[in-house]
């Protein structure tokens, strides 16, 4: 983090403390939805345990800010009392990987909609892989675990990836990321 800014660090760590406190919050959602539907539940709204990732990155655009954020989040939801106790921060490191790897496959260089989606995508496929051991899913049918996935995808895609754009483009309109990278792309644009 040896080029951030700490205006920079500052915000990746509000976003992330404010998203961890709404990742707690989805916890009860999960778990009515899988009341209903069984473990696939959780299936479509995996994609905001995702988002901070998504946001943080598109921000600030810097190498690791979809992966700290995640982790920040992760510890603070923990903090407020998640029954995954301690171990729901290596969860948030895996999601933020997964992420952080798609923006690094562009050298954190392109932030636009499709790679955003990408990333969510990225966050989907680390954090599936994770629960195919840590949650059973090894145990379902075949058919099953490809619904699951193919759903925690598509999640990730729309709920992490298109959310997550317009979120932040709506926080950038305001005017309070004039400072940052996506706030000085969005001058620019309005500019030409």
């Amino acid at each position: 983090m040896g080029n951030w800014r700490l205006k920079e660090i500052v915000v990746m760590a509000a976003l992330a403390v404010v998203f961890g406190v709404i990742y707690l919050a989805f916890l009860p959602v999960g778990n009515i939805l899988v009341g209903f539907m069984g473990p696939i539940g959780y299936e479509p709204i995996f994609g905001v345990w995702f988002i901070v990732s998504i946001i943080a990155a598109y921000i600030i655009r810097k190498p690791g800010a979809a992966f700290i954020s995640e982790t920040i989040a992760a510890t603070i939801e923990f903090m407020l009392g998640n029954s995954l106790g301690p171990i729901l921060i290596l969860v948030g490191m895996i999601q933020g990987i997964g992420a952080e790897a798609v923006f690094a496959a562009t050298r954190w260089k392109i932030y636009s909609l499709w790679v955003l989606m990408l990333a969510g995508m990225g966050s989907a496929v680390t954090s599936f892989i994770w629960g195919m051991f840590m949650n059973g899913y090894i145990a379902f049918a075949p058919s099953y675990i490809l619904t699951m996935f193919a759903i925690r995808l598509v999640s990730g895609a729309l709920i992490a990836g298109v959310l997550g754009k317009m979120l932040s483009d709506a926080l950038a309109k305001t005017g309070v990321l004039s400072s940052f990278a996506l706030g000085k792309e969005q001058k620019r644009k309005k500019a030409a």
